[in-house]
């Protein structure tokens, strides 16, 4: 089953159960779906689809952290439980350990040593952990590595 199609037999369930955060949520992310394909004028793979995915929940995280500094807790709260819903599109997370082993390893194969390699290292790096790390943990166990 693809992804618009999951997405599609959530959303039934989701109805289904009266389940209002989890329906509006992914009515949101089928909604910019269809914007995007709209906009390139195509019908998305699964992998342009979990690229929508990834881009919302970024959004999502941006939210959460202007609603924190706006003091804005009960926004807070919901970004946090729509990400939640948005996150179960994801594969299965790597544990910083894990993330940190491909760090060092990355590096080794690389030969990084300085601060200056940084960005061999990151565009080696991201294409193997896309989605299931977050990015800044990325950036900073490169960072720590490359003092």
């Amino acid at each position: 089953m693809d992804l618009k199609d999951k997405l599609n037999e959530d959303l039934k369930t989701a109805m289904k159960a009266g389940d209002a955060l989890k329906t509006s949520t992914v009515r949101m992310l089928k909604s910019a779906i269809n914007n995007a394909e709209m906009a390139k004028r195509k019908s998305f793979t699964d992998e342009e689809v979990f690229n929508v995915i990834l881009s919302s929940i970024k959004q999502h995280r941006d939210s959460i952290q202007q609603y924190t500094k706006g003091n804005r807790p009960e926004l807070v709260a919901q970004e946090e439980a729509e990400l939640v819903i948005l996150q179960a599109y994801l594969p299965a997370q790597m544990s910083e350990e894990e993330v940190r082993d491909l760090v060092k390893k990355v590096i080794a194969e690389t030969g990084a040593v300085t601060a200056k390699d940084m960005g061999k290292v990151i565009g080696k790096i991201m294409p193997l952990i896309k989605g299931r790390a977050d990015n800044s943990l990325v950036s900073s166990l490169v960072k720590e590595s490359l003092k």
